[in-house]
């Protein structure tokens, strides 16, 4: 069985330490390299290709926000799941346009991160059960305040299909041959289902499946 490579960021030696040990106590996971800070973890993502880099939010040189937005580009086949001391939908929002597929607040990573990383491996997102009911409970919250409808009723069937396919990790290529349909159709649905949900990134996109509880 090939071991998930991974590589560990965060300018706290003792807490690197102990997400190692954690993480080497699976058969299926194994630390590559481990940086104290974002430039040295951009490097390592380069240099090594990891399947999946665990960035501290907060470093210095590049914080964990623009390490992971070079790594994206630089290493686009490096999932990302950030670790983060922030709840608030903003942090969220920033790591995810930035290539994050994985948002954990540290104080639950001993919990969370190796469902994580075996969650973003697959192409799929993961958030730590704090962030998920934070963003919920702000969602509701917003409806009754504003008087409006929710706008997931405002879309189709097949709309709705696609959009579930989409935030659980799978390409316009993936769906298309799913449904017996071509990319450009997928891309048409996924165009007009942001513009009823008024969503402008698939980032936002994201954040919305979390608060319609589609994914957790």
């Amino acid at each position: 069985m090939s071991r998930i490579r991974i590589l560990l960021a965060d300018d706290h030696t003792v807490m690197r330490r102990g997400l190692r040990f954690l993480l080497e106590s699976q058969p299926d996971l194994t630390v590559v390299a481990e940086a104290s800070d974002g430039r040295e973890a951009v490097q390592q993502a380069e240099a090594l290709q990891p399947d999946v880099a665990v960035l501290d939010i907060a470093m210095p040189n590049l914080s964990g926000i623009e390490a992971a937005q070079r790594i994206a580009a630089q290493a686009p086949k490096v999932a990302i799941v950030m670790l983060s001391m922030h709840s608030d939908e903003g942090y969220v929002l920033r790591a995810l346009k930035a290539g994050a597929r994985g948002y954990l607040l540290k104080d639950a990573a001993e919990s969370d991160l190796i469902d994580a990383i075996r969650a973003v491996h697959q192409g799929k997102t993961f958030f730590s059960s704090e962030i998920s009911k934070m963003l919920v409970e702000d969602y509701i919250r917003e409806i009754r305040s504003r008087g409006v409808d929710d706008s997931y009723e405002l879309l189709t069937s097949r709309e709705r299909e696609i959009l579930q396919l989409l935030v659980e990790g799978n390409s316009n290529k993936d769906i298309a041959a799913h449904l017996n349909v071509s990319p450009y159709t997928v891309e048409t649905h996924r165009r007009n289902i942001q513009e009823k949900l008024n969503l402008r990134s698939f980032a936002e996109l994201i954040l919305y499946a979390v608060r319609k509880r589609l994914i957790s």
